[in-house]
């Protein structure tokens, strides 16, 4: 083995995962706790699954905690998602289960690959594609590392059936339905209301309740579904994450199944 067998090994491997993703059918944006779980339960149903995180790591806001203090709080109803994949939590007080961050977060990816979803890291989506109907049908892709470095870089496209948006607080790809297409958004206004400030009992509920299709092939998620329909922030309890998660993949999955 030399260098140059390495770099082939890796470059060959890679360009064929990522021409084996050209087409899916579901593209999910954001490797958080709600896009992984969305990817878990999706491919594990048999569904052409891919995430595209634009950071080096996947997890979103898991590792760090609660303001670094590497450990999660999650409600009855997530710990039994915990349960489902392994993940040890222990009981604090009624309805408060606390789980390790590091864990949670390498969990959820392991899980999901396993499962036989492809996750994409450091690649980033620009754009969407838009084709009849006004459905989303596709994403523009490009490295996360050319806007950081103001580089002249075209994209390139991928074609998806259905898009997932777990892209956290940023809501990135309902901003670009609204900004670049003028889409009106399945929400009070059509457009992103914005997430309120911390209500714990509130936003967990809600989290769930608003991950739904927003606009004609695309779901949002977690975060981005709080900061789209205008509900409250939560802070370090991740259940209402992985719920929504788990809800965008039943979403999805009865969604393709009609056609």
């Amino acid at each position: 083995m030399n260098e140059v067998t390495i770099s082939r090994a890796i470059i060959q491997s890679y360009m064929k995962d990522l021409l084996d993703s050209m087409e899916l059918d579901v593209a999910i944006v954001g490797a958080g706790p709600s896009g992984m779980t969305a990817a878990y339960y999706l491919a594990q149903a048999g569904f052409k699954t891919a995430i595209f995180e634009k950071r080096l790591s996947i997890g979103g806001g898991i590792w760090g905690g609660g303001m670094m203090f590497n450990k999660v709080v999650v409600q009855t109803e997530g710990k039994g998602i915990l349960d489902e994949f392994g993940i040890a939590s222990t009981k604090y007080q009624d309805d408060c289960y606390i789980a390790d961050a590091v864990e949670l977060a390498s969990s959820l990816g392991l899980l999901s690959i396993k499962a036989g979803a492809k996750i994409f890291n450091l690649i980033m989506a620009e754009d969407v594609v838009i084709r009849e109907n006004d459905r989303v049908s596709g994403l523009v892709l490009n490295w996360s590392s050319v806007p950081i470095a103001k580089l002249p870089i075209d994209p390139l496209a991928i074609r998806t059936k259905l898009v997932i948006d777990s892209t956290g607080h940023e809501s990135e790809i309902c901003k670009m339905v609204v900004k670049k297409v003028g889409g009106k958004l399945n929400t009070s206004t059509g457009n992103i209301v914005g997430e309120k400030s911390m209500w714990v009992e509130v936003a967990e509920k809600k989290v769930p309740d608003n991950t739904n299709e927003v606009y004609p092939g695309l779901i949002v998620a977690g975060m981005a579904a709080t900061a789209t329909f205008g509900s409250p922030r939560m802070g370090p309890i991740f259940g209402g994450m992985l719920l929504s998660g788990k809800k965008a993949a039943n979403l999805a999955e009865a969604m393709l199944s009609q056609g």
